[in-house]
């Protein structure tokens, strides 16, 4: 008598994944350096993204938002792409609460102009919304920023932000 194989609860097909992403693309003024130094300088960081530094070297770290953000450059590809990790810190957390997620900065010239392709995934569902305001925002200032203009307050961006993504400011999820 033939006995059947043990059956087992893994799966040992693999699995198409479908992880939420955000991707924004923004034509800005060029030449492509100019748009690269605003998001790699140091000093540069401030004007749109808040104190912070981006180790310029694959393995670098990246501290932004004075530590709220903190993740390691992955690709440094200037002045062309730039990818890092990007983990979420509560203030006096060793550990992220929340899953490493990665942030693509991809650049293309176009004449005088550049093409700025930023994707960010995998984005937690309950954070897509929060997650497509925060960007917006950011990639806001950066337009002001490389037009020579002195970007407004980063509140006043996400005020717009929020109600174009339904947000209640007051009522963020964490």
């Amino acid at each position: 008598m033939a006995t059947e194989p043990a059956r087992t609860t893994s799966d040992p097909d693999g699995r198409f994944i479908r992880q939420p992403a955000v991707r924004f693309e923004r034509i800005l003024p060029g030449p492509i350096e100019h748009v690269w130094e605003f998001l790699t300088k140091t000093e540069r960081l401030p004007g749109w993204f808040g104190h912070g530094v981006i180790e310029p070297r694959v393995g670098g770290a990246v501290n932004l938002l004075d530590g709220h953000i903190r993740g390691v450059v992955t690709q440094w590809r200037p002045p062309r792409l730039l990818v890092y990790t990007w983990n979420v810190f509560s203030p006096g957390d060793e550990e992220s609460r929340y899953p490493e997620s990665y942030v693509k900065f991809e650049l293309e010239p176009r004449g005088k102009e550049v093409l700025l392709i930023l994707t960010h995934l995998p984005v937690l569902e309950q954070f897509e919304k929060q997650n497509a305001m925060g960007w917006h925002t950011f990639l806001d200032m950066v337009a002001a920023a490389t037009r020579g203009q002195a970007p407004a307050a980063r509140d006043v961006y996400m005020k717009h932000n929020a109600a174009r993504y339904g947000i209640d400011l007051a009522n963020l999820v964490r």
